[in-house]
Order: structure tokens, then C-alpha cells, then sequence
């Protein structure tokens, strides 16, 4: 071994026996021959020092110190293997970003330009998925994170260099037809708004965040407002599933208007009120202070001109 990293043929030996619990699908898998599996294990215990198997009826089975290694080693691997395969499909002349991406905003808002992105800069692959919560950039998960939170959360993010993308503003939007059901004679203000009264927006069934228990009673109290039943009705934890139960009619939500473009343009969705419940977050594009890249910094230009393009147009 050097500096106690194995081989890389007994990893690999190791990783497709623990996988399959069988060191003949595993030399099945690699291409090699049984005894060649068994001898680099064999080795790689020895090295270790650990049992990583005992054997069973059929086949091997890992001990507890192999899992702890084998749930250890797997991720790297993967790691090792994806960073191969990007290697090869950008030939060495552009790069990947692995970006942590709040969900809503990811399926709703970013996924649907990033089409536009690709064919400005398509020598940079872009790998996205769903993160909530602040991590720790040496753990090498993201690149970077697309992140909604306040300013303390962000500036209590240990090494991270932020960069603001927009404030998280909630409007109350429905689907047409529950206006139209309550309020017949409800005149649009636009093309995808109305102006309910407070008369009839306290008549209207609500939408409930999970994760935001109190949103209506925030959005009530600061236009002065009082809901005989603020807190009641269906719950759901991501903006796009209150997007979805708003589209079938089961009541009015709470949602940055930036995240429901192309409902309001379809007219799946409309705009109840023009209150609007200024947001405590806002949405942050943060990296590593230690590891900003011209990759990175190309995805901020982009994505900081879309949203402003998209702000103008709301």
C-alpha cells in the first residue's frame, strides 16, 4: 500500500463481492477469474488487518467491519468513476459542476432554462441534485448549492462565498376556476391576476406549507386581515406540490411567483391578490471561498441575468 490506500484492483474486487455477496459473480462482473478475486480480498485484508467476509452457504457475506468499509469506500468510487466518464465527454476541454439545488426551485424554475445554458457553454456538464440544508464544503458533496435561507443562515455557512440571487416573495394564487366557482362575477385585473376583497379571499379554502406552519397567518396579519380558519386545510411540504394541489382546484397557496411562470402563462394558475407577503429568505448561489472556478463562475453570470430577465418580465 502507499500512504494506506490499497490497489485499486483489490478495491474494486472487494466493492463487486460485497455488492453481489459472491466472489464468482464478482470475477463474473470484472472479468476476471475467482481465485484472482479471492486473492486480492485476501490481500486486502491482510493489509487491513480486518476480516471483511466470512463465508456462508451461499456465497460470502460481510462482517461488520467490511460493511463499514464497503458503505465507506462506495461513494469514492462512484466519485472515481463519474469523474472519469465526465472526463472523457468533455474531452479536457471544459468541466462538470455538481450542483445542490433547493427542489422546487430546480424542477420549476431551473431545469426548464437550462437548455439555454448548455448551448452557451456546452463544454460544462451540469450535475443537479436536491439539497435543503447547509453542508460542509470539504465533504466534497456540490461544487456549489443553489440555497433558500435567511441572511444568518447563510452567513453562519462555515467557508462558504455567496452570491444573492433574488428575494423569496410569496403571492396567493389559485386555479381560475375556484375564483370563478365562489366568485362569478370576479373581475381579472390582467391577464393572469384578480384582486379579491378581503370579503372573498377569507372565503376561499387555503393551502398549507408544512415546513411553514404559520405563512398564512403572516400573510393575514400583514395586510390586517383575519381568516376564521387560517390554520386549516390540506398540507404539503414543497411549493411544487401546493402548485399541484392549486392547479386541481383544492384551494388557494402561498408561492414566489418566479417558481410558477409557466402556470400563470398557461393559466393553470392566477393570481388572487396583489398583497404579497415579502419573504425573510431570499435565494443564494454559495461555493467554497477556496475553490471558485471559472466554471462556477460562468453558471453565476448566467443564472443571475435569467432570473433578472425573469423578474422584469413578472
Amino acid at each position: 500500500m502507499r500512504r494506506n490506500i490499497p490497489s485499486m484492483q483489490s478495491l474494486l474486487c472487494f466493492e463487486s463481492a460485497a455488492k453481489h455477496s459472491s466472489y464468482t459473480h464478482a470475477s463474473q462482473e470484472l472479468c476476471i477469474t475467482q481465485s484472482a478475486v479471492s486473492r486480492q480480498i485476501q490481500q486486502l485484508e491482510d493489509s487491513l488487518q480486518l476480516e471483511l467476509f466470512t463465508r456462508t452457504r451461499h456465497g460470502v457475506e460481510l462482517t461488520v467491519a467490511g460493511q463499514q468499509y464497503y458503505n465507506l469506500i462506495k461513494p469514492h468510487l462512484l466519485g472515481l468513476e463519474q469523474s472519469t466518464l465526465d472526463l472523457m465527454s468533455h474531452k479536457g476541454l471544459g468541466g462538470t459542476l455538481k450542483l445542490g439545488v433547493v427542489p422546487t426551485f430546480a424542477t420549476c424554475w431551473l431545469l426548464p432554462k437550462l437548455h439555454r445554458f448548455n448551448e452557451i457553454y456546452p463544454e460544462i456538464t451540469i450535475h443537479l441534485e436536491t439539497s435543503t440544508k447547509p453542508f460542509l464544503f470539504n465533504e466534497k458533496i456540490f461544487d456549489a448549492a443553489i440555497y433558500a435561507g435567511t441572511l444568518q443562515q447563510i452567513q453562519h455557512w462555515p467557508g462558504a462565498e455567496t452570491h444573492y440571487l433574488m428575494k423569496e416573495d410569496l403571492i396567493a394564487v389559485c386555479s381560475p376556476q375556484l375564483i370563478l366557482k365562489n366568485f362569478p362575477e370576479a373581475v381579472r385585473i390582467s391577464e393572469f391576476s384578480y384582486d379579491l376583497s378581503p370579503e372573498q379571499l377569507i372565503q376561499l379554502p387555503l393551502l398549507q406549507q408544512t415546513t411553514r406552519p404559520s405563512i398564512w397567518q403572516e400573510w393575514f396579519k400583514t395586510h390586517e386581515m383575519i381568516h376564521p380558519k387560517v390554520s386549516a386545510g390540506h398540507r404539503h411540504e414543497l411549493f411544487s406540490m401546493l402548485a399541484v394541489a392549486a392547479k386541481q382546484g383544492m384551494g388557494m397557496t402561498l408561492i414566489p411567483q418566479i417558481l410558477i411562470e409557466s402556470e400563470l402563462q398557461n393559466k393553470e394558475l392566477v393570481i388572487a391578490s396583489s398583497k404579497k407577503l415579502l419573504g425573510s429568505r431570499c435565494y443564494y448561489l454559495v461555493h467554497s471561498r477556496q475553490e471558485s472556478s471559472p466554471l462556477i463562475q460562468k453558471f453565476i453570470d448566467w443564472i443571475q441575468q435569467e432570473l433578472s430577465i425573469s423578474t422584469h418580465q413578472q
